[in-house]
């Protein structure tokens, strides 16, 4: 069980500025993040209207529907009519679009393997770090 103290708040803290700082270290080599994002937001979320997903994303409507009609004409999301409003849809993920997110999580990963090794981290740190986030965030 976890306890919590000032210094463990201080911990706490750290955690998220520093996850956050590493989210945005691998988005700076990302092709293009704005999209990666919404396709995670999509797989995490499942079937979804555009406002749930901007909500979801803290981003504008008008910015996440632009967003959306490229990924769309890549075929990377598709829409479907809203099962219970018939004026609405929902935007879901294709089969391809779960392949770019992969692939994009592959190269993230690399670009995060190369600084774990260029600081020497441990191993065993790297997972207890990954079993952390995970139970934070699942």
């Amino acid at each position: 069980m976890y306890t919590s103290d000032v210094s463990t708040s201080s911990h706490a803290s750290e955690l998220v500025t520093y996850a956050a700082r590493l989210v945005r270290v691998v988005s700076r080599v990302s092709e293009n993040p704005a999209s990666l994002r919404l396709l995670a937001q999509l797989e995490e979320l499942g079937p979804v209207t555009v406002t749930d997903l901007a909500r979801a994303d803290r981003t504008a409507q008008p910015t996440t529907s632009a967003t959306l009609r490229g990924l769309e004409d890549r075929g990377l999301v598709a829409r479907q009519r809203h099962p219970d409003d018939g004026r609405a849809s929902v935007v879901m993920l294709t089969s391809a679009g779960r392949a770019e997110l992969a692939g994009a999580r592959e190269a993230n990963g690399r670009v995060v393997t190369d600084l774990l090794q260029e600081h020497e981290v441990a191993d065993a740190d790297v997972r207890t770090a990954v079993r952390v986030l995970k139970t934070l965030t699942t």
